[in-house]
């Protein structure tokens, strides 16, 4: 009986009453009773991101842009797949992306994607799209010889700086490859804009 009673006697001495109450009073940090002092801009300010995961953070500019980083490839090259779930495809880069350093390639690492109607009466469509591959993850194949080979750079007789496949030492970057580029370019916006109108 006796701790019973002095049990009680504990309680009621620990009971809050509302002046001496912390609760919904504001908490002070000790930051918060220093001076305030004005705070210096940092160098770089994008260091500092926030929570992501190890492999996506990117290195950035004073202007907090991405840096953009040159890739072995180019459009319009012959490349072959050297890993991922399409190795040992063949295929045209179609589309570059220079800021995370991925490229499309024609009827390579094709992804389901499932379309909403937009107008009433018209179905739902599922559409297969070339998704980006990261450029690492392919070499440059020449169709002469059935090879893929790294790429070298070599500066011609005439001054003109041009891309070569080291094994074999085919020139990639010739003028005539970069005129057939541009008119098939230039057919397909053009077809595009008969199209639309």
């Amino acid at each position: 009986m006796a701790t019973m009673s002095a049990l009680q006697s504990s309680f009621t001495s620990l009971s809050l009453s509302p002046s001496s109450s912390f609760l919904g009073q504001r908490l002070i940090s000790p930051t918060s009773l220093s001076v305030a002092s004005p705070i210096k801009p940092t160098e770089n300010p994008c260091l500092v991101l926030a929570k992501l995961k190890r492999w996506e953070r990117k290195e950035c500019k004073p202007n907090s842009l991405p840096v953009l980083h040159k890739m072995h490839v180019k459009f319009g090259d012959t490349v072959k797949v050297i890993s991922g779930r399409d190795k040992g495809k063949v295929g045209e880069v179609t589309k570059i992306f220079t800021h995370n350093s991925t490229v499309v390639i024609k009827d390579v690492n094709l992804k389901t994607k499932h379309m909403k109607s937009r107008e009433e009466g018209e179905p739902g469509q599922i559409v297969k799209i070339e998704a980006p591959i990261h450029s690492s993850n392919v070499m440059l194949y020449s169709k002469e010889k059935e090879v893929v080979s790294r790429v070298g750079h070599k500066v011609l007789e005439d001054g003109q700086k041009v891309r070569y496949l080291i094994k074999t030492g085919e020139v990639i970057d010739t003028i005539e490859k970069w005129k057939q580029l541009k008119e098939a370019k230039d057919k397909e916006t053009t077809q595009v804009a008969v199209a639309a109108s």
